[in-house]
């Protein structure tokens, strides 16, 4: 129970983000902003890693050869730079319950590339579901005219690259998830806000930078470190069940906290992503499959049918190592990650 209400806090710190970035936008500009958030994103996740230092003090902060490298780097200029600018330079031009609907589009593209590009499977009810996504943010947009189209276009771009930030997180090896964060946070914080205050002036108050630091640490750095904790203990599949409703969420805040109108609109969308997200988020399939021998390092535990190496002393829990694995084939239901990135015939 404890783990669940860490994932549903999570969730709702980071959907608190789009209301509070509009709100924040009334005196940043986007790349401004998006600097400011992705590094109190950093500052946010300084204690959880310097926590891993403490545990591991001999161990190089960023031990990465020049595949992990490179997968990191493009999570960084998709994920960090670009992400967060289009997202809120649509988010200027419509309100943030409609940018929060839209924001469902990340889990169906993040499913759409996984098929197209990472040699991922996913069944009929999987692609309902996107086509569910996709008539929802079809819906939001329409009849707002051309901000609500230009926004929804930016909008899209931004799930795009998230996206794809999303995969190649998931294939890095070597480095802890909150390490990654902190990486990601401090460049593409410092780069987007050298960004904006060399194309406008930094006028904003000091009491504004604080608050977009302090939503970046809340949001981004603390929401990521709540859903590492949880899917310690849920597993990631139930985590991911639960932080995929942050969209809705921060909808729901929009409309009440904001005072934004919700309409017909909204409501429709909403019936449509209720569904939709459940049939995403259920799809997942079993057959017999062969892992070669591989090794590489990751955070694991020792539940999960593919870690059955021994400790001395022995180690319980979820922890990160330099491993192997042997050769193996078995059947079990999976999704696709570090160990399951095999070709399907249908």
């Amino acid at each position: 129970m404890f783990a669940f209400v860490l994932a549903l806090l999570s969730a709702l710190l980071f959907g608190g983000s789009t209301p509070a970035s509009k709100l924040l936008l009334g005196g940043l500009e986007p790349f401004q902003l998006a600097g400011l958030l992705y590094l109190g994103a950093a500052l946010g996740m300084a204690p959880l890693v310097a926590r891993e230092r403490r545990s591991r003090p001999r161990r190089a902060f960023l031990a990465l050869d020049r595949p992990n490298l490179l997968r990191l780097a493009g999570a960084v200029l998709l994920g960090g730079i670009a992400g967060p600018v289009l997202m809120l330079s649509g988010l200027r031009l419509v309100g943030a319950g409609s940018v929060s609907l839209l924001l469902n589009l990340e889990l169906a593209l993040t499913a759409a590339f996984g098929v197209a590009l990472f040699r991922e499977y996913l069944g009929r009810g999987g692609w309902l579901g996107i086509a569910g996504v996709v008539a929802a943010g079809a819906v939001v947009t329409a009849g707002g005219g051309a901000p609500a189209l230009e926004a929804g276009l930016l909008v899209a771009a931004a799930c795009a690259c998230w996206a794809l930030d999303n995969h190649l997180s998931a294939l890095i090896d070597g480095i802890t998830p909150a390490r990654s964060t902190l990486v990601k946070g401090l460049v593409a914080g410092a780069t987007n806000l050298a960004i904006g205050c060399s194309s406008a002036p930094l006028d904003a108050s000091l009491g504004v930078v604080g608050a977009a630091l302090a939503v970046g640490a809340l949001s981004y750095g603390a929401s990521i470190a709540l859903y590492i904790a949880a899917a310690h203990e849920l597993g990631a599949t139930r985590a991911q069940a639960v932080y995929a409703s942050a969209p809705l969420l921060g909808a729901l805040l929009a409309f009440t906290a904001l005072g934004e109108p919700l309409t017909r609109a909204h409501g429709i969308a909403c019936a449509l992503l209720l569904p939709s997200l459940a049939a995403l988020l259920s799809s997942r399939h079993a057959h017999a499959h062969s892992h070669a021998a591989l090794g590489h390092a990751h955070s694991h535990r020792h539940d999960d049918g593919h870690h059955d190496h021994a400790h001395d002393p022995p180690v319980r829990g979820r922890h990160s190592h330099a491993h192997r694995h042997a050769p193996m084939t078995h059947t079990h239901p999976h999704w696709p990650d570090l160990h399951h990135r095999h070709a399907h015939l249908r």
